[in-house]
């Protein structure tokens, strides 16, 4: 198995969060995405303002890697016009994959009808263009029932809406690595959550994002099911060893 080409390596902190300024955290960044060319990983998960720096990158090093950026990142309570904009940006930056935040708020609050509209909009947008689209539900945030819940409905409206060969372009994704929990509770992908969603969101693909640190966590995943695995320890867990990073 090549592990790899299940990895998207993955940096999304800002300057603030990583404790540095706007020109260090960019060559952070820069780090990541050479990483990521040089051990021939699945994909770079990077901030919207870093996607045209690794474009250039990977075209000059006559690369396969592909960009992958966050959308209403990481809160998803904005209006669906303004992930509209902000995935057009991406697009015309050279992304590949548009990994947007669900208003998961908004669903717990019983406002289905705006989800749905998100994502039909958001899908087509994507599918429209040729990238993946992903779908973060941030299952720290929800309960078992909604985290069955809201898969269902994000592959209902594709399933809905879409022609059969473009299911596999369109993923739900665990978590965003980001959702503040209490009591240091998980914030990323577990397993009983990959299970439900795996379960719930087929004929869609699954990401495991965030929590995922070792060799055999990530095979696991694979195992289970999922195509996807997120992670800012891509090099380690390629390696064998146990990622000493947060997501």
């Amino acid at each position: 198995m090549n592990i790899k080409q299940y990895l998207d390596s993955t940096y999304l902190k800002t300057a603030s969060e990583a404790g540095l300024s706007e020109a260090e955290n960019s060559i952070v960044a820069i780090k990541f995405i050479q990483e990521a060319i040089d051990e021939h990983f699945k994909l770079i998960m990077i901030r919207p303002n870093m996607v045209s720096i690794a474009k250039e990158m990977i075209v000059n090093a006559n690369s396969n890697l592909q960009i992958g950026t966050v959308v209403d990142f990481p809160s998803g309570k904005s209006s669906v016009d303004k992930k509209i904009l902000e995935a057009i940006q991406a697009i015309e930056d050279g992304a590949d994959d548009l990994d947007f935040v669900c208003n998961y708020e908004a669903f717990k609050n019983g406002d289905v009808n705006l989800v749905k509209d998100e994502v039909l909009k958001c899908t087509l947008l994507g599918l429209e263009n040729n990238k993946v689209v992903k779908w973060i539900i941030e299952v720290a945030a929800l309960d078992d029932k909604q985290i069955i819940q809201l898969s269902a409905l994000i592959k209902n409206v594709v399933i809905s809406n879409f022609k059969e060969e473009l299911y596999q372009s369109v993923f739900v994704k665990s978590s965003t690595g980001f959702y503040k929990t209490q009591n240091n509770m998980p914030n990323g992908a577990t397993i009983p959550a990959i299970i439900m969603m795996l379960e719930n969101a087929s004929p869609l693909q699954v990401k495991a994002a965030g929590g995922v640190r070792t060799y055999d966590e990530a095979i696991e995943m694979i195992r289970l099911g999922v195509k996807r695995i997120g992670t800012s320890g891509a090099k380690a867990i390629a390696d064998g060893q146990n990622s000493q990073i947060d997501y």
